[in-house]
């Protein structure tokens, strides 16, 4: 496998992500789209780190590392994500939306 696989597989993610994040109307696929939106840029950050040779015949680990970097935001992101969903879930009893028009609760 080359470099250009890894990206249309990134890509194919990336847009299958959007896509659900500009069609679904449930918030909690939506939340689940842009994970996998944020996934697909770590693919093509590691794909890129991994092709990417130094002077020595290393790879390049500065891609890597800033996958950890967005792995933590992701996790606290779900963390924060959820805990809104949840208490918009008991104020609203519902996931939709369009259902949801303001954040007063």
């Amino acid at each position: 496998m080359n470099l250009n696989d890894y990206l249309a597989v990134s890509g194919l993610l990336f847009a299958i992500g959007f896509a659900g994040v500009m069609l679904r109307r449930n918030i909690i696929i939506i939340f689940m789209c842009l994970e996998l939106m944020l996934n697909a840029a770590n693919l093509s950050l590691v794909a890129f780190s991994r092709f990417h040779v130094s002077a020595a015949g290393l790879p390049d680990y500065n891609g890597q590392m800033l996958v950890f970097f967005i792995i933590t935001v992701a996790a606290a992101e779900v963390a924060v994500g959820l805990a809104v969903i949840v208490s918009l879930y008991r104020a609203r009893r519902t996931t939709h939306v369009e259902d949801i028009t303001s954040m007063k609760f």
